[in-house]
């Protein structure tokens, strides 16, 4: 599951800790100090992962990211994107840009190697291929448009199906309230985002009689969801 990962970060303390600890677990690491200097890099050698920081100098972790996502040879790169705890406004619209996870600084290193492995994983195993998929007591059949908890049947609306199978596909990867209306309900929606929370409290509900998976739905204050690898 080793790949290559690229660390874009204009500080250099930062770029050496990384690379040290990413190449003492087996990763080909990359380093760059600006985004035109990332962008560079990425379109010679397509790395499996950016460690894409927000605030560097001239263009902005956004718009390299905007640029990653933009372009269909790139769009599928992974992006973790590493921010200031104050900067939500930032990771909400890094992730409606395409970013598949964020760590906020300062960080814990053994967290970040976690979030790297689960990114990786989801993004080497193509989740989407899969016809039928469990987690725990969590079952679902996609060509049958059937989820089961335990040996019952769950009774979901539509949404509430498109929505558990979006987290069940893409475990520990963090979505906007934003994106899951985008993603779930088929429009951009610029209006009251309240029918997300709306749709979680009731799958949440449904999925009561196994704890550990209605609790893996957590809430990211703040920003909006992950469904976490249980």
């Amino acid at each position: 599951m080793m790949g290559s990962i690229l660390i874009v970060d204009d500080e250099a303390s930062i770029r050496e800790l990384l690379r040290f600890n990413l190449q003492k677990e087996g990763y080909v690491v990359s380093e760059a100090a600006d985004g035109l200097e990332a962008l560079q890099q990425i379109k010679q050698q397509r790395p499996d992962l950016v460690l894409l920081d927000l605030m560097l100098p001239g263009m902005d972790g956004l718009e390299v990211c905007r640029r990653i996502k933009g372009q269909q040879g790139t769009a599928g790169i992974p992006i973790i994107m590493l921010t200031a705890k104050n900067e939500e406004v930032d990771k909400v619209l890094g992730l409606e840009l395409g970013a598949d996870d964020y760590q906020t600084k300062p960080f814990g290193l053994r967290e970040l190697m976690a979030r790297v492995k689960a990114v990786l994983r989801r993004s080497q195993k193509g989740s989407h291929g899969h016809s039928e998929i469990s987690m725990g007591a969590l079952k679902m059949n996609f060509s049958r448009y059937e989820a089961w908890l335990d040996k019952e049947k769950l009774e979901l609306t539509p949404k509430e199906y498109e929505l558990l199978k979006l987290f069940i596909t893409n475990t520990d990867r963090v979505f906007s309230r934003e994106q899951l209306l985008e993603k779930v309900w088929g429009y951009e929606y610029f209006g009251d985002t309240r029918t997300v929370d709306v749709h979680v409290r009731h799958l949440r509900a449904k999925l009561a009689a196994a704890p550990e998976v209605a609790e893996a739905i957590e809430t990211v204050r703040g920003v909006g969801y992950r469904f976490q690898d249980i």
